[in-house]
């Protein structure tokens, strides 16, 4: 299949070229799409010089810091209009090992949705600090409580799709961000009655650069859920 790997930035300039280089290690055949919200620390200026010897390389590089949701949806979008068959979303930070890539796609041959999962086979994280698994965890959980997303792990955000899948999907319409687009791309996908596999990762907090969590992506995540449950019909159908 067709492959390409999508990873947004911001300020990712300590990590950005090597984790180029690791997925091409793992998955030579590949192409990567990075998606940056104009990094102040350059980011986007690395994968440019990358680009002029390795074009499997690409950038979208956007004008500010607009958000994950819509740099994903960005990014998803032109890489369906480039015809690519399997799409990876994954952060650039290695908390996401690029090893795990050629599992996810040997499993999308059966699947319309592969997830690298922490949570699949007991809790595989590293490095977090209580309170913050204890967040991770419990979101998970109510997002199953009120859902039923039958998902152990449906914040994560390293997964692949087979492309004839997500074309189903109405990509403008996603306006969440952090936990809440993942849970939201999650939940479509299942509605739409895609296969979804979960496989066990290990989850390792990033090396360099700071975390982009903040209260507002979790309050976001919180009501998200409602909405799904109850305006599915509404927001959604076609």
């Amino acid at each position: 299949m067709k492959s390409i790997v999508v990873i947004p930035t911001y300020n990712e300039i300590e990590n950005i070229s090597n984790i180029i280089d690791a997925i091409f290690i793992s998955l030579p055949e590949t192409h990567i799409l990075i998606v940056d919200d104009n990094s102040p620390d350059g980011t986007s200026s690395a994968v440019k010089n990358i680009i002029e010897s390795n074009s499997k390389v690409h950038l979208i590089a956007r004008s500010g810091k607009m958000g994950l949701g819509t740099a994903y949806c960005e990014g998803f979008t032109w890489a369906l209009n480039e015809g690519f068959e399997a799409i990876f979303e994954m952060d650039a930070d290695f908390s996401h090992n690029p090893s795990d890539l050629p599992r996810l796609l040997d499993e999308l041959k059966e699947n319309d949705l592969v997830i690298g999962s922490r949570y699949i086979s007991g809790v595989n994280v590293v490095n977090w600090p209580l309170r913050r698994l204890i967040l991770s965890y419990g979101a998970n959980m109510y997002t199953r409580w009120i859902t039923g997303l039958p998902l152990m792990d449906a914040t994560g955000g390293f997964k692949c799709f087979k492309a004839e899948a997500l074309r189903k999907i109405d990509l403008t319409r996603i306006k969440t961000n952090g936990y809440g687009f993942q849970i939201e791309m999650n939940y479509l996908m299942w509605k739409i009655g895609a296969k979804i596999k979960e496989i066990s990762i290990i989850f390792i907090d990033r090396r360099s650069g700071t975390s982009k969590m903040n209260k507002k992506i979790i309050y976001e995540a919180i009501f998200l859920v409602w909405k799904l449950k109850f305006l599915f019909d509404k927001k959604y159908k076609k």
